[in-house]
């Protein structure tokens, strides 16, 4: 077959009425380009049907290995250093009980606020106001605020603050606001170590310090 006679087969083909009863006696041009089509249509289903369905699973259980793998990594890095995550653990608890040592228990708070005015007094200071507020409960802790007063020079202000830092229990300070005391009296310690009235102090310092104390109860 001459090529003229191949194009000349598409021109002479009804299209509007094709008669697929006597298919094989379209043009040889005709028939190959339907043959095409239905190897088209026939790939394209096949694709669709079989093959497209397997590629998601084949996507979704290549990041299952992903995963799984990342985790085998994580174990086997746990599992490698054991020994030293159990160290570390020895070592948290250790400091873990310290710090509750650190922490008094109701039992001690009084015994805090001795040491509190202690450091207030040896500092130089003058107290107007010591006394508990309402503890607020936290997850692990019992938070108990103690409010402050005291008046006193600059510098015996700053002994103060450093006092409490070095406490044994673990005390911290808050919201403090520091202005003139106008003439205000507070209480300092006398030669035969007593609390008297105290007319002095050019400053003025309102502190609340928190202290802490162990919740058993919310680790049960």
């Amino acid at each position: 077959m001459s090529a003229s006679d191949f194009f000349q087969g598409f021109k002479n083909f009804d299209y509007n009425n094709p008669d697929f009863e006597n298919m094989g006696s379209w043009p040889a041009g005709v028939k190959l380009i339907a043959c095409l089509i239905v190897i088209g249509l026939l790939v394209a289903g096949g694709y669709w049907f079989l093959i497209k369905g397997n590629y998601a699973t084949l996507e979704r259980e290549a990041r299952k290995e992903e995963g799984l793998r990342n985790d085998f990594q994580s174990k086997a890095f746990q599992v490698a250093n054991l020994d030293a995550f159990k160290a570390q653990l020895e070592e948290m608890q250790d400091t873990f009980g310290a710090l509750l040592e650190q922490l008094p228990n109701e039992t001690e708070i009084s015994g805090l606020l001795d040491d509190i005015t202690f450091t207030g007094i040896q500092s130089g200071l003058d107290f107007n106001t010591v006394e508990l507020a309402e503890e607020t409960a936290k997850e692990f802790y019992i938070e108990t605020p103690i409010q402050l007063q005291v008046l006193g020079e600059y510098h015996e202000l700053g002994t103060f603050i450093s006092g409490i830092a070095a406490l044994p229990r673990i005390v911290t300070l808050h919201d403090f606001t520091i202005r003139r005391s106008n003439g205000q009296s507070g209480s300092q310690v006398n030669d035969e170590g007593e609390l008297v009235s105290s007319p002095r102090s050019a400053l003025q310092m309102d502190i609340s310090a928190r202290t802490y104390r162990y919740n058993p109860g919310e680790e049960e």
